[in-house]
């Protein structure tokens, strides 16, 4: 120790040389009895730290949605679902404001009757004679006309077929926003609505509406029972369907109402492409023989965005390219102004057809137009190759061939027992056939044994029996039709030979 207060210096040399620290550090080596831990094996998965230093913080969506699903409070949870309710609301909510109002096309109604007895054209007349609506009658389509509501704002057009016609039935179903099924009060359906309703769920089933049409004439007691024994025979079809009464304006008033306000139903091959119904359609051919030309379809689009690129598919007379699309002004709008074919209840108004037409030919704008490096092209079968051998559709000439061939082939008649089949008979042997072959077989033995015998005995050579081969083949029978065709055969290989060359 050294007093406080006092400086002192000190020489290395004075010190002893063992404690002086070396300069290089010894390494610490254990001992034979030093204890071993064994390593950390994370085996053949990956760690959670290795996963973690790949993923550099990246999450995949499906944990990050989970993860925060399970951080959020009860509050978040709560107002979460409110939100996802609410969109799915205004979804439907738009939906239907869309259908059947100005920004939309109209709601389009087709009446099914399902039974002989029912009345068409009476239900019509209710639907048509109601105080706060207008009727526009379409001359160019044959039973349709419009209802329009501008109280409710709201529109309709309705449309219907011949009951004999039944696949005009089934192409407007295919466009239809409702069917109005109308139904007997004493039966409800017959054979042919039972038929309608097989081929309509088939082909897909939109939004329907259920009504009964002649309950007014039964008495008092027994409507509530009829009514109530139709529901329940249609309740296998139509499950939680409401039955309607058409007998009388109040009762059509209470019809268009549920058309109006009821969810629709969605089918899958509209949902994924455009369609219309024609509401118009004209021809204006481009040749003196007026077979060729340009045909002008006038209709509400529904469904998906119409592209003039692609291809329309006309029922019954198949597909074809479009020009241009054009947008004409609405023929059915809610505010309806006295120019126009319009008629409402116990009023008439005329028809101004000249300014009517000039105004169309003025309100028209033209949407898009095609273009012939985008469009889409008419052919549907590939060109076959000739020089890869493909399969193709048989040609006259083969036809032909088919039909010698089957001419040639001669019907033989013979004596079966009944109910045996084709194929059956084909291994059935005549007497005299069967007799012939078995005396011929016994002698082609006895030949063959004698000839055996002698061949034991006496040596053959190799040109004798080469010599013996060639009769052999020579006199093997063929029919006339085998040599013909052989000879058809050979005679036509140069000539497909030098066709296919040609092609090349």
């Amino acid at each position: 120790s050294f007093p406080t207060g006092r400086s002192c210096d000190l020489d290395a040399e004075a010190l002893p040389f063992s404690n002086m620290v070396s300069a290089e550090q010894q390494p610490h080596r254990p001992g034979a009895l030093k204890q071993q831990n064994k390593q950390h094996k994370a085996g053949r998965h990956r760690s959670k730290g290795g996963l973690e230093r790949e993923s550099k913080g990246r999450v995949a969506a499906k944990l990050l949605s989970k993860k925060l699903k399970k951080d959020l409070r009860k509050v978040d949870r709560r107002h979460k679902a409110s939100q996802l309710r609410r969109q799915r609301k205004d979804a439907v909510l738009l939906e239907k404001r869309n259908l059947g109002t100005k920004d939309g096309p109209p709601h389009l109604v087709v009446i099914v009757p399902l039974h002989a007895g029912i009345d068409t054209q009476k239900a019509l007349k209710l639907i048509q004679d109601q105080d706060s609506v207008f009727v526009h009658e379409n001359e160019a389509t044959k039973g349709s006309f419009a209802v329009l509501c501008p109280k409710f704002k709201q529109r309709w057009v309705f449309a219907h077929t011949d009951t004999g016609n039944f696949h005009a039935l089934l192409d407007l179903a295919k466009v239809a926003d409702t069917l109005l099924f109308v139904l007997d009060p004493h039966e409800g359906l017959d054979g042919y609505g039972e038929y309608c309703l097989s081929c309509l769920f088939a082909q897909g089933l939109p939004s329907y509406v259920l009504a009964v049409q002649g309950l007014a004439d039964l008495p008092l007691k027994k409507r509530f029972d009829a009514k109530k024994a139709i529901g329940k025979a249609m309740e296998k079809r139509f499950p939680d369907a409401k039955v309607f009464s058409l007998d009388s304006v109040q009762e059509a008033a209470l019809l268009l109402r549920q058309v109006a306000t009821q969810k629709q139903r969605h089918l899958g091959f509209r949902d994924r492409r455009s369609y219309l119904l024609a509401q118009r359609v004209d021809f204006l051919p481009s040749d003196q023989s007026g077979l060729v030309g340009t045909l002008k379809v006038s209709g509400y689009v529904r469904g998906q965005t119409l592209n003039v690129n692609r291809l329309v598919h006309i029922i019954g007379h198949g597909d074809f390219q479009m020009s241009q699309i054009d947008a004409p002004a609405d023929p059915y709008p809610l505010n309806p102004r006295e120019d126009k074919a319009y008629t409402r209840k116990g009023e008439d108004t005329e028809m101004k057809e000249d300014t009517q037409e000039g105004e169309m030919e003025e309100d028209v704008k033209v949407l898009m137009k095609a273009d012939p490096t985008e469009q889409e092209a008419l052919a549907t079968e590939a060109v076959p190759d000739p020089m890869d051998g493909e399969q193709t559709w048989p040609t006259e000439e083969e036809l032909k061939e088919a039909e010698v061939c089957l001419q040639e082939r001669r019907k033989v008649v013979r004596k079966v027992p009944k109910g045996t089949s084709e194929y059956q008979a084909a291994w059935i042997l005549d007497e005299e056939e069967s007799g012939a072959e078995e005396g011929s077989s016994e002698e082609d033995d006895e030949d063959m044994e004698g000839e055996g015998e002698a061949a034991m005995d006496e040596p053959v050579s190799e040109e004798e029996l080469d010599s013996e081969e060639e009769e052999l083949e020579e006199s093997e029978p063929r029919t006339g039709a085998d040599s013909a065709r052989d000879d058809r055969y050979d005679e036509k290989m140069g000539e497909e030979e030098d066709e296919l060359l040609q092609k090349y």
